[in-house]
């Protein structure tokens, strides 16, 4: 890569070059939009000439006559020179027409076509002549295909550090051998120690993977060099394996230096999958970034960094000992790394006293950095826009539901019987949670609409991080997904569409318990199911069952019969704590939020206290919802 002064160049050049294709351009016009010319007979034109149309006479050696008329017309016609009546031009000539001799006026058959194909000539001398300096890097400005588009990070401008990124303390560790071999190559090149000549990060999108290199480079202060995967490859053939070269040949020049391609998979899908086959022209850029990482001298101080959310789906060629080496996974943050991170993001924020960050940590499990972020951010604007000098913690468990499930919409109006549908059906969520031993604990409950779709929600959050799950508590969270359905029915003795989603994910969940993890007596402890297939566009979509019809009915009848028999049960819990569940249905539809310490205090009451909790309550007004609380 060029840089901008070398690039642009002289402008005196290109100006020249413009200003004398458009001065070419402006003739073959002026040439091809003259005066219209409209060929008549002789007699016709000596009948115009008597008419006193015509204004002047231009007659040819060769016979051609041009005749003006008033009207600016011009009349073309022919007649031998022999039928030039000299007497009867003296007359006109007299009578006020112009009469003019010339030498063969005509044009040539040879000039008509130079004057149509000059346009054409032109643009093809300009076309030809753009790509041919393009390649070379002289081109026009704008015109630079070739060149990589790759963004120069100044990290002494805009320098971050490991201190900036938190709750990757073994990732930091990783990456400090190479932070120690940017500063200074000759430490290891003396001990004969090779450093990796590719690091690549990988894991779920807002892990921070980007914000890891831009780190590395912080704290070697060394250029870094960003772009993503799809900056290689263009309309034009070739021009993304060009762009490969130019990008290394100036991190060559400007070593040591790092080079991060974000979202690699766009160009390093696994080769020979596309419809192009070898001549694809990402298969192309491909080839030329293997070769440019597998041909530099590790002593030149490069090191290629890589982010991809899909590491499966590279080509094997780049994942070898001599390419990307060093293979770093940043994964969903934990308890401990999220309350790092929080703190992180805390920084220059005016918080409230009483701000619990470890509590805040324990309401985000499955939040990443990005996450994490959003979520800060979201509380400092609702804080900002009550006019308030400090971010309280309602406005993060504000942030918190609006990260999950959106912003809440008080404005959506819904029927009187539909809001009563909502309240049962989250309760059965909620109750469900709290009698199951194995569920997690019910943080709120809520039928103030929120997001795209959900008239409210139960918000459930496990009180650790868990990476195991256990057949009992899969168990227990299928019957209490079903809770909501079954309320529905129990309650109106009807169901609606509000539990389709409960049940695709019960059906996805139930299916991977039989199928996959082996708890079921019936299908026994097999993995079914696997998927196999020829791999098309880096990516598998041929799916083929590795067991029978036979064994496919087996499955399907297990899954439908666990389904059937956790909705039984979910009915039967229900059914035996419905005067709680109706009492519950009668204070959550006038709060329309229940937090999930108001909610366990209410299912310990026996029923009579319960009771008076509920219409004692001053912002309890409606308690119609059923005749027998009326």
């Amino acid at each position: 890569m060029q840089n901008n002064s070398s690039r642009n160049g002289s402008l005196m050049g290109p100006l020249f070059i413009y200003f004398i294709l458009a001065m070419l351009i402006f003739m073959s016009i002026s040439q091809l939009n003259t005066t219209s010319v409209t060929e008549i007979s002789y007699t016709n034109l000596v009948n115009l000439i008597n008419q006193n149309q015509i204004i002047s006479l231009q007659l040819d050696t060769s016979g051609l006559i041009n005749a003006k008329a008033k009207n600016g017309q011009i009349f073309q016609s022919y007649a031998p020179t022999l039928l030039y009546d000299q007497a009867y031009l003296r007359a006109l000539a007299n009578d006020g027409v112009k009469v003019e001799y010339v030498r063969n006026s005509g044009t040539s058959w040879w000039f008509t076509i130079f004057i149509y194909m000059l346009p054409l000539v032109i643009m093809m001398v300009f076309w030809f002549w753009m790509f041919r300096k393009a390649g070379t890097g002289e081109g026009i400005p704008g015109s630079n295909y070739r060149s990589s588009p790759a963004k120069k990070y100044d990290t002494r401008r805009n320098k971050i550090t490991f201190n900036d990124v938190a709750g990757i303390d073994e990732v930091k560790e990783e990456l400090e051998d190479i932070v120690e071999f940017l500063k200074d190559p000759k430490d290891f090149s003396a001990l004969g120690a090779k450093m990796p000549k590719g690091v690549l990060l990988s894991g779920p999108p807002g892990t921070g993977k980007t914000l890891v290199a831009r780190a590395v480079a912080g704290e070697a202060g060394v250029p870094f060099y960003f772009m993503s995967g799809s900056d290689f490859v263009e309309l034009f053939v070739g021009v993304g394996a060009a762009r490969v070269r130019d990008l290394f040949k100036e991190a060559r020049e400007n070593s040591p230096s790092i080079i991060f391609i974000d979202e690699l998979d766009a160009v390093g899908r696994q080769r020979g999958a596309g419809l192009g086959g070898g001549n694809d022209e990402r298969e192309q850029t491909l080839n030329a970034l293997l070769v440019e990482m597998d041909g530099f001298d590790p002593r030149e101080g490069i090191v290629v960094m890589a982010a991809t959310n899909r590491p499966d789906i590279l080509d094997k060629a780049l994942l070898r000992p001599g390419r990307f080496d060093k293979k770093i996974f940043l994964d969903v943050p934990d308890l401990k790394a999220r309350e790092e991170i929080i703190k992180i993001h805390l920084k220059g924020k005016r918080i409230s006293n009483d701000l619990d960050i470890s509590s805040l940590a324990k309401s985000t499990p499955g939040f990443v950095g990005a996450d994490l972020e959003n979520m800060v951010n979201e509380a400092a604007l609702l804080a900002a826009r009550d006019d308030r000098d400090f971010i309280s913690n309602d406005d993060f468990q504000e942030a918190i539901e609006r990260v999950i499930v959106g912003p809440s919409r008080k404005s959506r109006k819904i029927s009187e019987k539909e809001r009563k549908i909502v309240t049962y059906h989250e309760l059965g969520h909620a109750v469900l949670g709290y009698l199951l031993p194995y569920a997690d604990p019910v943080h709120k409950i809520t039928i103030v609409p929120r997001g795209q779709a959900a008239l409210g929600y139960t918000m459930q959050l496990p009180t650790e991080d868990r990476f195991l799950i256990t057949e009992p508590e899969i168990k227990d969270k299928i019957v209490g997904m079903l809770g909501g359905r079954a309320a529905e029915e129990i309650i109106f003795n009807e169901i609606t569409t509000g539990a389709g989603n409960d049940l695709k994910r019960v059906t996805e969940l139930v299916r991977e318990m039989v199928a996959q993890m082996g708890m079921s007596e019936k299908i026994g402890p097999i993995a079914w199911g696997e998927e196999e297939g020829e791999i098309f566009l880096g990516r598998e979509i041929t799916r083929m069952k590795n067991f029978s019809q036979e064994t496919a009915r087996e499955i399907d009848s297990e899954i439908k019969n666990f389904i059937l028999n956790s909705y039984e049960k979910a009915k039967k819990l229900l059914l035996a704590n419905k005067e709680k569940l109706d009492l519950l249905a009668i204070y959550l539809y006038n709060k329309e939020n229940i937090s999930g310490k108001e909610f366990y205090k209410m299912m310990k009451m026996d029923l009579e206290d319960l009771k008076n909790y509920v219409y004692n309550d001053k912002e309890v007004t409606q308690t119609e919802i059923f005749t027998s609380y009326a």
